[in-house]
């Protein structure tokens, strides 16, 4: 592993490193790496089909290359990286293709990130195996927590499992390489750019009816893209090998409540329908990430003003500069 230098530290934010983030036109991955851009060295790796996600990072001063993670050529990637941060999704619902994506490709990484300080692998808390009323913890067991979107949306039907597959596949790597690893399973991130409740907005602006499960509140834990910044340096100070494993998400929230807090940003009101046929709520015991990364800081009712008015600010209430009126 990387030698030299201080262990990032609870709080306080990278400043000067060289980072690696795979997948960094993703929703959690691209303003974080555009954040990181602003004091550190940073690579981006993905496919970049979409022409502006590209231009959206190299506009924030981060440095990109084209790898196809399905058989991924790390030639023109640098291997002197001090962090090494894993933010790959595979939901095309072709099994050989979403495998060798979201698992596959882990051991790829590792190998050329060997040398880092530590290495990071988000995952998914769709990871638990469902259990109604449960809070999970990272001992509960896993199963596939998608499989109830198999006919509505059958581009999920490969998350779940394909999320246990990388797990073991980084826990594998943390060994084989002597890496620090930390698996992080991460719950609702939302914010400027997107998530669910972004989605949720989304569908009340046009009346369309939000699928909740029947035994509700439907809790989660949305965790807003600065507290994902915010708790980065603690999760990495956390890596260690073999792999350290936590839940990665804000306090314990509701689609309900989220979608209470949309009505007061922009009076639109929700219209629900029950159905067992989407996931029932996976809401996570955080102690763990948080004793690495200390609370996270935005209140949901913030967090949610201010993706309203990044998103939508044709839809908000009266106030200005994001403030919105009540309800």
């Amino acid at each position: 592993m990387a030698t030299g230098g201080e262990k990032p530290r609870k709080g306080v934010a990278l400043k000067g490193e060289k980072i690696l983030v795979v997948g960094a036109t993703g929703q959690v991955a691209l303003p974080l790496a555009r954040s990181l851009a602003r004091d550190n060295e940073v690579w981006g790796i993905a496919r970049f089909s979409d022409p502006g996600a590209r231009s959206a990072l190299e506009d924030a001063g981060v440095r990109c290359e084209a790898v196809d993670l399905v058989a991924p050529d790390l030639s023109a990637v640098p291997g002197d990286f001090t962090y090494a941060l894993n933010f790959v999704i595979a939901r095309s619902g072709n099994w050989a293709e979403d495998l060798d994506t979201s698992a596959g490709s882990v051991a790829f990484l590792q190998e050329h990130c060997r040398e880092a300080r530590a290495f990071l692998h988000c995952s998914s808390t769709s990871v638990y195996e469902p259990e109604i009323g449960a809070v999970y913890g990272e001992d509960h067991p896993l199963g596939d927590n998608h499989r109830v979107w198999a006919t509505s949306m059958p581009f999920m039907q490969t998350y779940s499992i394909g999320k246990i597959a990388s797990e073991a596949v980084a826990r594998y790597g943390a060994r084989r390489w002597d890496l620090p690893t930390i698996i992080a399973r991460l719950s609702v991130p939302y914010g400027d750019n997107g998530g669910w409740p972004a989605a949720h907005l989304e569908m009340m602006a046009a009346g369309m009816e939000i699928a909740v499960h029947p035994a509700r509140p439907n809790r989660f834990n949305p965790i807003h893209e600065d507290d994902v910044l915010m708790t980065l340096p603690g999760l990495l100070a956390g890596a260690t090998s073999p792999a350290t494993t936590v839940n990665w998400g804000g306090r314990p929230s509701s689609i309900e409540e989220w979608c209470d807090e949309i009505t007061a940003a922009t009076g639109l009101r929700p219209s629900y329908v029950e159905t067992d046929q989407t996931i029932s709520s996976v809401c996570v015991d955080i102690e763990r990430m948080t004793a690495l990364t200390g609370e996270p800081e935005t209140a949901l009712a913030d967090g949610i003003r201010r993706m309203v008015a990044a998103r939508r600010p044709d839809l908000l209430r009266p106030g200005g500069d994001g403030e919105v009126a009540g309800p």
